[in-house]
């Protein structure tokens, strides 16, 4: 946190909902099929743990994708993720809604994307964040690009960057260390 500039830092604090893309945030954006036909996706686990580090610290997650998926549905429900848009194609319309419901004001949303889909939405919050192997013009708008690729601990540093803002990290850990941590929360 102390090489991030305070311009960053004061976005980050000030976020009350992060809104993540999947493939190529939460995944690596590699398409995998079995022998059957089904999609497999590969999640990182140290994501997971940020996801709900956040949630612990009542910072709303919320997923947004363009795509479907059995193992995306899977993903959601284990980390409790009840703010959950599969197969959305107007991503900006689906936030608005959202923080319409949840009474939240777009300049203290994060939103984490990697394509240029997710333009329209990263132009309009208070935070954008791009994966280190997003695509070109999304860095080029993004307010902050993660040291990771997607699918290699971007939400776990993305969590980093909004709780390092808040408090000093190792104290914002202690909750991931208690028994409870890993009960999920409907």
């Amino acid at each position: 946190m102390v090489h991030l500039p305070n311009v960053i830092k004061e976005k980050a604090r000030t976020v009350r909902l992060v809104v993540f893309d999947v493939d190529g945030v939460l995944t690596d954006g590699t398409l995998s099929y079995s022998a059957d036909g089904e999609q497999v996706k590969h999640f990182n686990v140290k994501d997971g743990v940020g996801i709900k580090l956040l949630q612990t610290y009542d910072i709303v997650t919320a997923i947004i994708s363009a795509k479907d998926s059995a193992p995306l549905a899977k993903r959601a429900a284990d980390l409790g993720i009840g703010h959950f848009f599969p197969g959305t194609k107007d991503k900006w319309a689906q936030l608005s809604a959202l923080m319409d419901e949840l009474l939240i004001d777009s300049g203290d949303v994060c939103y984490v994307g990697d394509d240029v889909i997710d333009l329209k939405v990263m132009k309009k919050v208070g935070f954008s964040i791009a994966p280190a192997d997003a695509f070109w013009m999304v860095k080029d708008h993004a307010d902050l690009i993660t040291e990771a690729a997607g699918g290699k601990g971007v939400a776990r540093e993305v969590a980093d960057i909004l709780l390092g803002s808040r408090m000093p990290l190792d104290e914002a850990y202690i909750k991931a260390m208690l028994p409870e941590f890993e009960e999920v929360k409907a």
